[in-house]
């Protein structure tokens, strides 16, 4: 299968008929319900840019989507994919902050009503929409976004390496920063650490001047996320972490456990945080459903957290950090449009250390 060749001109809206290549789902299942199909580039709405999608980020989320995990229903034939750095292809009426050709970075949420682009958080909008949820993803060659859901790419980091970060920069910054409120001097708990964002949880934590304890599952990921920055890491299938923590702590716990585990981990979170500290319920990838002893919250003041998506503002925060070289990309591997089954692969059975992209202009190594 070859990548079909779309010759539209940077200042004019392809016709409604010429086709773009995107890995739809027609049904929810693994990894393998992936279809390479042609789809219509969308059609230029005035307050929107069609951009060339030139890498799209592969996020946890969009494995849940794809098993049927987030919303019993969803309208099929669907695109996942949240992430997604692109160029700017064509403009439609009463766009004035880009031009055609510009590098862009795809925000990952946005009210799509105009008016309601300054609710926050962003959210709680009516109109709120996640690329590969609510609408159609960023698996595909082109796609359709207001301008207000846009920002300039000036990372200077190539496509690949910048599609790893909007979804797990901004969300980490809101966890971080804004829901745990975590500060310089703080002892910082990230579990998973190894994962996309468990890996992007420790590097914010350090720009903001924590000392991070990390959990892994293996030696194989230790290094890794040693490389990712944090101070001490543990292996939680050979170590009881709990105590290790309490241990570095010097017997109190740390103020901070931003907790992507969820499940019967959450108990053992709740544990390893201070009293009066706080425990960020930031995932479910151990199980959705959580059992713990309320007296460990009652009796110590200690509290949990909810996040959940996040607001511009988090990403051109994090943005800052990068191009202050506090943060960096951490990809993976890369792989062809026709290859989204294999990624998802890797994904479901926790292979990946960082982040994995795919690139709609390649069907083929």
């Amino acid at each position: 299968m070859t990548t079909q060749t779309l010759e539209t001109s940077k200042t004019q809206t392809p016709e409604k008929k010429v086709l773009a290549k995107a890995a739809v789902i027609r049904e929810f299942g693994g990894p393998d319900v992936f279809r390479i199909e042609d789809v219509e580039v969308p059609e230029r709405r005035p307050g929107h840019v069609l951009v060339k999608v030139l890498a799209a980020g592969i996020n946890r989320l969009d494995h849940y989507i794809r098993e049927g995990g987030i919303v019993p229903t969803l309208p099929f034939p669907h695109i996942l994919g949240i992430d997604a750095v692109g160029e700017v292809e064509a403009l439609g009426d009463d766009v004035t902050k880009f031009s055609p050709g510009e590098r862009v970075i795809v925000v990952p949420g946005y009210a799509q009503k105009k008016e309601e682009t300054e609710v926050r958080p962003t959210i709680g909008a009516s109109s709120f929409a996640l690329p590969g949820l609510h609408i159609a993803g960023t698996y595909t060659s082109y796609m359709e976004v207001p301008e207000h859901g846009l920002i300039k790419d000036d990372t200077g980091f190539s496509p690949e390496e910048a599609a790893t970060l909007p979804v797990v920069l901004s969300t980490s910054v809101h966890a971080v920063h804004g829901i745990g409120q975590v500060t310089e001097g703080d002892r910082v708990l990230v579990r998973s650490g190894a994962s996309g964002s468990g890996s992007m949880l420790i590097q914010v934590a350090k720009a903001l001047g924590a000392s991070v304890i990390a959990t892994v599952r293996g030696d194989a990921k230790a290094e890794f996320v040693r490389q990712s920055g944090a101070d001490l890491v543990i292996d939680s299938t050979r170590e009881d972490w709990v105590e290790q923590v309490k241990e570095w702590t010097g017997g109190k716990g740390v103020d901070v456990v931003i907790d992507n585990l969820g499940g019967d981990e959450m108990a053992k979170s709740i544990d390893a945080v201070k009293a009066g500290g706080v425990v960020v319920a930031y995932g479910f990838s151990a199980g959705p459903e959580v059992r713990f002893d309320i007296r460990n919250l009652f009796f110590t003041q200690k509290q949990i957290r909810g996040t959940m998506a996040s607001d511009i503002e988090d990403l051109t925060f994090g943005l800052e950090l990068v191009r202050q070289g506090k943060i960096r990309p951490l990809l993976d591997r890369v792989f062809p449009l026709l290859e989204a089954a294999k990624a998802h692969r890797l994904l479901a059975d926790n292979k990946v250390r960082g982040n994995l992209v795919l690139l709609p202009w390649s069907l083929a190594n």
